[in-house]
C-alpha cells in the first residue's frame, strides 16, 4: 500500500517533533530557558519594541542634556596663517568635547588673507560651517591719531623692563581689535552670541550642555572660566579714565552691578586689578554693540592707552561687564575644563569632574593660585 505521506514530508515532521520534544524537556529542566521562551515573555518583548519605537531616543551617554534647539551663536578664532596647527588642535578638542553634537559654526579672522591650505585644513575638521574673514585695515592697525614716537618710546621702555608683550605693536593691535571691533566684523554681525577660542588651548572635559542656550535662557551676558590680577604696569592710567567716563555718563552704570568685585571698597575709588581672562569668554555681542559700551570704548580708545601703555582687552571687557551689566548677568562656568598655558581651570564643584570625564590635573587648578580672583568673585556674588 502507498504511504499517505511522502518521504521528505515525513522527515520534516520527525525533525519538528524532535525539536518540540527537546524544547519541553529544556523548559522543565532549566527554569531560565523556560522563562526566556515563554509566550508571555515573547509578547512583552514585542510590546516593548512597539512602545520604544514611539519614544524619544535615549539620552547621549554620560547623562547628556541634549536639545535640537540652537542659539544664534558662533565660535570666533583670531589667528595667523603660521598658527595653523595650533588652531587645528584647539578646534579638534572643542569638536571632540562639545561641538560634534551641536555643530555651531566658526568664524576665523586674520589681518591678512588666510591661505588656501589654512582654510582647507580647518574646514576639514569642523562639523559645521567655517568662514574666513579679513580684518578691515582701520580695525587692526594703529590709528593715525597715535603719536608713534611717543608710542615707540613706551614700547622700548616696557621691553627693557621685560614686561610680557611690552615691545609688541601687533599685540597692542590685537588688544584694541578684541576690545572694540571683532563684534562689528561683517562675518560676526549676523550672530548674537560668541565663544572665543585661541590657537593651542585645551578643553579637558566633555561639555554636557549648551553654554549658549544656558546663557540665553538664564539672562546671562558674560561668562568666564579663569579670573586673575592684571599686571598694573600695563594699565597705569586706565582706571582713571574709567572713573572719568562714569562721571560723564552716569546713566550707563547698571544698578546692582559688580563694582564690588573689581573695587575692594565697592566705591570705585581704586581698581583692584581683577579681571576675567578673556582668551576664553562666552558673551552676548548685543552688550558690546550697546550704546553704553560703544561710548565707553570710543572714550578710552581716544586716550591712546592701547599704544602709549599696553591696555589689554581682558581688563577692558571685565571692567565694562562689571559696571554696565547687573552682577547676576556674569557667570562662572566651573563645568568647562580649560587650559591656556600656563594656567588651567579644572572643574571642582560637585560631580563636574567625573561627569565631564576630565583629563586635567586638579592639583594644577589655577583657581587656588595666589593671583587668581575667583574666590573674590564667588564671595562677592554671595554677598
Amino acid at each position: 500500500m502507498r504511504s499517505l505521506v511522502s518521504t521528505p514530508a515525513r522527515i520534516v515532521f520527525i525533525v519538528i517533533g524532535f525539536i518540540i520534544s527537546i524544547h519541553f524537556i529544556a523548559s522543565f529542566a532549566h527554569e531560565g530557558y523556560g522563562r526566556a521562551t515563554s509566550m508571555s515573555n515573547i509578547v512583552s518583548k514585542v510590546h516593548r519594541t512597539k512602545v520604544a519605537s514611539n519614544e524619544q531616543p535615549a539620552p547621549i551617554p554620560n547623562h547628556q542634556i541634549y536639545s535640537e534647539e540652537r542659539a544664534n551663536a558662533t565660535f570666533v578664532i583670531l589667528c595667523r596663517n603660521d598658527q595653523l596647527w595650533q588652531a587645528v588642535r584647539s578646534v579638534r578638542e572643542i569638536e571632540d568635547r562639545f561641538n560634534h553634537r551641536y555643530h555651531y559654526p566658526y568664524v576665523f579672522l586674520n589681518e591678512v588673507p588666510f591661505t588656501d591650505d589654512f582654510k582647507y585644513r580647518l574646514s576639514t575638521i569642523v562639523s559645521s560651517k567655517a568662514e574666513f574673514g579679513l580684518i578691515p585695515h582701520d580695525h587692526w592697525f594703529q590709528p593715525d591719531s597715535i603719536d608713534e614716537e611717543k608710542a615707540k618710546k613706551s614700547r622700548d621702555q616696557m621691553q627693557s623692563e621685560n614686561i610680557i608683550y611690552g615691545g609688541s605693536l601687533s599685540y597692542r593691535n590685537m588688544c584694541r581689535f578684541n576690545s572694540g571691533f571683532f563684534f562689528r566684523h561683517p562675518l560676526m554681525e549676523k550672530y548674537k552670541w560668541y565663544w572665543r577660542i585661541e590657537p593651542d588651548v585645551h578643553f579637558h572635559c566633555d561639555i554636557l550642555f549648551d553654554p549658549f542656550r544656558y546663557m540665553d535662557g538664564n539672562n546671562k551676558t558674560y561668562a568666564f572660566t579663569i579670573s586673575m590680577v592684571e599686571y598694573e604696569r600695563t594699565i597705569p592710567t586706565l582706571w582713571g579714565h574709567v572713573r572719568d567716563f562714569m562721571k560723564l555718563y552716569p546713566q550707563y552704570v547698571a544698578p546692582n552691578n559688580a563694582m564690588g568685585f573689581i573695587s575692594d571698597d565697592g566705591t570705585g575709588d581704586r581698581y583692584n586689578l581683577c579681571h576675567f581672562w578673556s582668551n576664553f569668554e562666552i558673551a552676548n555681542m548685543e552688550f558690546w554693540r550697546s550704546e553704553a559700551y560703544m561710548k565707553f570704548f570710543e572714550y578710552i580708545d581716544s586716550q591712546g592707552g592701547f599704544y602709549y601703555e599696553r591696555w589689554g582687552d581682558a581688563p577692558v571687557h571685565s571692567i565694562a561687564a562689571a559696571i554696565f551689566a547687573p552682577r547676576d548677568q556674569i557667570h562662572f562656568f566651573d563645568e568647562i575644563g580649560y587650559e591656556h598655558a600656563p594656567y588651567t581651570h579644572c572643574p571642582k564643584e560637585g560631580d563636574h569632574y567625573e561627569r565631564g570625564r576630565c583629563s586635567c590635573n586638579p592639583g594644577n587648578n589655577f583657581d587656588f593660585d595666589g593671583i587668581s580672583c575667583l574666590n573674590k568673585f564667588m564671595n562677592f556674588m554671595k554677598s
